[in-house]
């Protein structure tokens, strides 16, 4: 998320009309779609770990965001590939033995 057309100018993410997209947020936590959220500490938006089956889901979610619908926030999308960083740590550390 990064501001929108909507957003006020000179005012920091906290100070910005969220409640209802808090509780969206809270609701897609609690859900289980939402795994990790927050605002970016610059104040140049935030940001959203979903997890989800496909892009059209997480389209739906985001472009559903009471912040998104009220153009306090524009949303972009990327995916993402979860290495896992577990299985390597064991392979390299087998490798040094």
């Amino acid at each position: 998320y990064r501001p929108g057309s909507a957003w006020l100018t000179g005012k920091s993410v906290m100070e910005q009309p969220l409640r209802e997209h808090g509780k969206y947020m809270l609701s897609l936590y609690t859900q289980g779609s939402m795994k990790l959220a927050g605002p970016l500490t610059d104040d140049a938006g935030g940001a959203v770990l979903l997890e989800v089956s496909d892009e059209a889901e997480a389209k739906a979610i985001v472009t559903n965001d009471p912040a998104v619908k009220a153009g306090v926030f524009v949303f972009e999308m990327h995916p993402w590939k979860l290495q896992p960083w577990e299985e390597f740590a064991k392979k390299a550390k087998g490798a040094t033995q």
